[in-house]
């Protein structure tokens, strides 16, 4: 790992202090404020809807009632699946050691992160493992020196330039600064720089910095397959998100991290409703004593039937594509779309319960020696699975070990198409359990010059999951959340100083 600047020292130790004191800038006069709204709707009940949920509470106070609405199972992209006596991951499954809001959150929850358990990579092409990780960080140093030079070395620098700049959020957060658009958002942590990467492809950007194609092909593509089903052609922006992901430290939740939605839930003292929503539209409510009033008219169906409620602000937590929600939007001019442009990209999770076939690898290594735990693959036609991973249960028994090949194990496979029986007879010398999850599980990235979705749907509705169409992750949508919760927060009191403002350091040098 390159060594970290002080400057960037200084800045990631103050900002973990900052948000580890309190997690949230001074909010004590928030509950006071006169003219809080009633009632607030939060659409979907995953790490972005459950996070808004949490904050949104900090913004407003107590004396607020908020709806979370959830059809399915609260989590949504994180989930697990019971084989045997054991939960496994099989959604989003891994945080990055830098992600400060779902550090934040497990500590006020009161969770822990699971126990760490060591772990090799290989790399796969189809027909044989052309790269091997080595117990030995100096034999695996010298193997990638020996194939790429400096170009490891460098790629992990480039991904660490981003992230300093990425961490700028959290101060501007801390601050109770928002923003309108993701690209304004973008453009306070980057700067043009940001916005460039999100419309060049992760393969022209990391040329354009002196890397070769080869590298790309070799180690930079199985990273992006594996954390997002996709080529070197996605845009550079989430391409850098997706190699952080590589990066050491990388963490969960013990007992699986669907956990930090059930508890922000609860923290946030919201009431859970059991129904899908169906169409949002405005209510005008005239006043005996004043102005007309405007509501949202939340339209859903419960097991016991049709309903509908009134809210003064509603946040979508649910993305508004083909596929994923078909919420309507009728009488808004100008008029909302059900399903904003663009499409989200299947991934299918499979748990096999079984014994792996070393000759699908190409390997020659007895299967009770091979002890590599994730085996990503390149970008080449022969390959039909982006990935093929050793798994450990949600919770770390006292004393456990991952199994050899040799015995019977729970493995992942992230796949573009379910796998057929052939597929599998290929990969498994034997299997009892098969558990296959299909997911849309994040945006398809290869179109570039695509605006994201706005922030901002009408004057009181907002939606959290355009931040997606920049990265897909669990911390951008806690980052998201956070934003929506305070934009929501300023544009209900007027406070247009704390919107689309990129003059913190400013204000911070004039206050010392």
């Amino acid at each position: 790992m390159p060594t970290m600047n002080v400057h960037s020292l200084s800045l990631r130790t103050l900002l973990f202090l900052g948000l580890w004191h309190s997690g949230r800038r001074s909010l004590a006069s928030a509950p006071e404020l006169q003219n809080q709204p009633k009632k607030i709707a939060v659409v979907g009940g995953g790490i972005g809807g459950t996070a808004a949920a949490y904050y949104l509470r900090q913004e407003f106070g107590t004396g607020v009632t908020i709806d979370v609405f959830e059809p399915g199972t609260v989590g949504g992209r994180l989930a697990t699946v019971k084989i045997g006596d054991q939960e496994y991951e099989t959604g989003g499954s891994v945080i990055h050691p830098l992600n400060l809001h779902m550090k934040h959150f497990i500590e006020k929850i009161g969770i822990h992160q699971r126990k760490d358990v060591p772990s090799k990579m290989a790399i796969f092409d189809g027909k044989e493992l052309t790269f091997e990780q080595s117990d030995w960080f100096i034999i695996n140093f010298f193997r990638m020196l020996w194939r790429y030079g400096l170009s490891f070395l460098r790629m992990q620098m480039w991904v660490e330039s981003v992230l300093d700049k990425f961490m700028r959020i959290y101060q501007y957060q801390q601050y109770g600064y928002s923003f309108s658009t993701v690209e304004r958002l973008l453009h306070a942590m980057g700067g043009d720089g940001f916005l460039h990467l999100m419309n060049q492809t992760l393969e022209e950007t990391m040329l354009g910095e002196g890397f070769s194609q080869i590298f790309l092909n070799d180690i930079v593509a199985p990273i992006t397959r594996v954390n997002y089903g996709q080529s070197v052609r996605l845009n550079a922006f989430v391409g850098a998100v997706s190699l952080a992901g590589a990066d050491p430290g990388l963490w969960a939740v013990d007992g699986g991290n669907k956990r930090v939605c059930s508890g922000l839930l609860y923290h946030s003292k919201s009431d859970l409703i059991s129904a899908r929503v169906t169409s949002i539209s405005v209510k005008l409510r005239p006043s005996k004593t004043g102005p007309t009033t405007t509501f949202y008219e939340v339209n859903y169906i419960e097991e016991s039937g049709a309903s509908h409620a009134l809210y003064d602000v509603v946040v979508i937590a649910t993305p508004l594509h083909q596929g994923k929600s078909d919420i309507a939007f009728p009488g808004f001019t100008p008029p909302i779309p059900s399903h904003f442009p663009g499409r989200y990209h299947q991934t299918v999770s499979t748990l096999i319960h079984g014994k792996v076939n070393m000759s699908y690898l190409g390997s020659a290594e007895p299967a009770s020696k091979f002890t590599v735990s994730d085996i990503l693959t390149t970008d080449s036609k022969g390959c039909a699975i982006n990935s093929l991973s050793s798994v450990d249960p949600v919770h770390i028994p006292q004393g456990y070990k991952r199994p050899p090949a040799s015995e019977d194990k729970v493995w992942k496979v992230f796949s573009p198409q379910p796998l057929s029986q052939e597929q599998l007879r290929d990969i498994f010398i034997s299997w009892d359990s098969v558990s296959e999850t299909r997911w849309l599980a994040y945006p398809s990235y290869r179109s570039l010059h695509r605006k994201a979705p706005p922030f901002i749907l009408h004057d009181r509705m907002y939606y959290l999951n355009a931040v997606e169409w920049a990265a897909s992750a669990m911390e951008m949508s806690a980052i998201a959340a956070r934003n929506v919760a305070l934009l929501a927060h300023h544009r209900w009191h007027q406070e247009a100083g704390k919107i689309d403002q990129e003059d913190l350091h400013a204000r911070l040098r004039g206050e010392l």
